[in-house]
């Protein structure tokens, strides 16, 4: 009571429905909540409350997360101070999380707002309604993680019996009635990648080839009419391609593959021979490394106790070779002055290597390469160099090591070995080359 009349309680009312069906009816959903709420504040006139007419209804947003602009715009009232009640047809039209239902109930206690579910009759101004409120949540929490398993499982479902359970479509193939559908046209082009690949054996030839022929990547539109033009060919691609079992006529979920109900487009011979080139034997490999790449730190590695060069060297046991960097100035005055000395050849350069993944993940280093770029009389885009950083990166362990070694020289000035490790030390300047030998967007 103020000077002996009752206190106004203002009371908002909150609605939300997950799906936007019915909502254009004369009475949805959500007006059938703000009903019941209306309802229960006339019932407690007497004690002052009274209802707001501004409208805070989510039609078609999840209980899941917070991002739903009423319940935003809820919250903005609400630290402006111009609610003093907040009502709810159930719990769960508020939030289906309990840590969201806790965040929001702490906002709510901040600004002295009370809680109220119509329907499950008590608020948080009792400790034994803030006990019921987390009980009942934690069911409605619980149902909502029983029905994400449902989605699950129907996926799965779906998926062994060889359908299309959505995503964007890949070149080839068309999306009709929820289904696959070969693209006549496409399927030209994905047959001819397949062969290319077999000849030149390489992904990055593959791309460039289709870049100067002027074939472009799958163009597709959303269902909400959201134009995605084709895009330009890199590695990561055509190598996602190479490896997409759906052109065999198969569908995979979670490492399983099953016969799927779509045409293939690539016959399993020419697939296998695909797969065969990525399987290529290491031994096989490292050994033609070395015939045309012998040493991918040539000029490159320095010793970090004297900063003299590390060259080239061979030892043979029986019928095996061995490469080691030896420290030029320990092989002319004596390996007892250097403490470096030497290092197999192979375990530095897959050091290095593996140096050069994690900065290809680094934020900092592109940073760098933006700031580099920008020196540059033609800068490229430096979103696209970022994505083309991040997906050599995902393709790394496929590349071939000629394909390493490029990139390697150009991302690299020096490599010092030290007793304890190694430095990395990266160049500014060719910054636009690589670029350019990244993604063809930059050039």
């Amino acid at each position: 009571m103020k000077n002996g009349q009752q206190e106004m309680i203002r009371c908002a009312i909150y609605t939300r429905k997950s799906t936007d069906e019915g909502l254009d009816s004369d009475f949805n959903s959500l007006d059938a909540q703000r009903e019941a709420a209306e309802n229960y504040i006339r019932s407690q006139k007497h004690e002052g409350w009274c209802i707001l007419p501004k409208r805070y209804d989510d039609g078609g947003f999840s209980g899941g997360n917070m991002e739903r602009p009423a319940l935003k715009e809820l919250l903005k009232d609400i630290e402006l101070g111009l609610i003093d009640c907040c009502l709810v047809y159930k719990v769960d039209r508020l939030s289906r999380s309990l840590l969201d239902f806790t965040e929001l109930i702490g906002t709510f206690e901040k600004h002295d707002v009370t809680f109220v579910s119509v329907t499950q009759s008590f608020s948080t101004t009792t400790s034994m309604g803030r006990l019921t409120l987390n009980i009942l949540l934690s069911f409605a929490q619980f149902e909502r993680e029983i029905i994400g398993e449902r989605i699950r499982d129907k996926i799965a479902a779906a998926k062994k019996k060889g359908k299309h359970t959505g995503g964007m479509p890949i070149l080839g193939y068309d999306i009709k009635d929820h289904k696959l559908v070969i693209n006549p046209s496409e399927a030209k082009t994905v047959k001819q990648i397949f062969r290319r690949f077999l000849i030149l054996r390489s992904p990055m030839l593959v791309a460039r080839e289709l870049n100067d022929q002027g074939v472009k990547a799958k163009a597709w539109t959303t269902q909400k009419g959201k134009v995605h033009t084709g895009a330009l060919w890199n590695k990561t691609s055509i190598h996602k391609m190479l490896h997409n079992r759906k052109y065999i006529g198969e569908i995979t979920h979670h490492g399983t593959v099953y016969a799927g109900e779509h045409e293939p487009i690539i016959d399993r011979k020419t697939w296998e021979q695909a797969q065969a080139i990525f399987r290529e034997n290491s031994h096989a490999r490292s050994q033609r490394t070395r015939s045309t790449t012998p040493a991918l730190l040539k000029d490159i590695l320095k010793c970090g106790h004297c900063g003299g060069a590390m060259g080239i060297t061979y030892s043979r046991s029986k019928s095996k070779q061995y490469r080691y960097y030896l420290c030029v100035s320990a092989s002319k005055n004596g390996y007892d002055i250097c403490p470096v000395k030497s290092v197999p050849a192979g375990d530095i350069e897959s050091a290095v290597f593996e140096n050069i993944r994690e900065v290809l993940r680094s934020p900092e280093i592109l940073a760098k390469a933006h700031l580099a770029l920008q020196e540059e009389d033609n800068p490229p885009d430096p979103k696209a160099f970022a994505a083309a950083l991040q997906d050599v990166d995902a393709v790394w362990d496929h590349l071939f090591p000629a394909e390493k070694a490029r990139i390697f020289r150009l991302l690299l000035d020096q490599v010092t070995l030290n007793t304890d490790g190694i430095e990395l030390h990266f160049t500014r300047c060719r910054a636009k080359l690589l670029a350019e030998e990244l993604c063809p967007q930059c050039a």
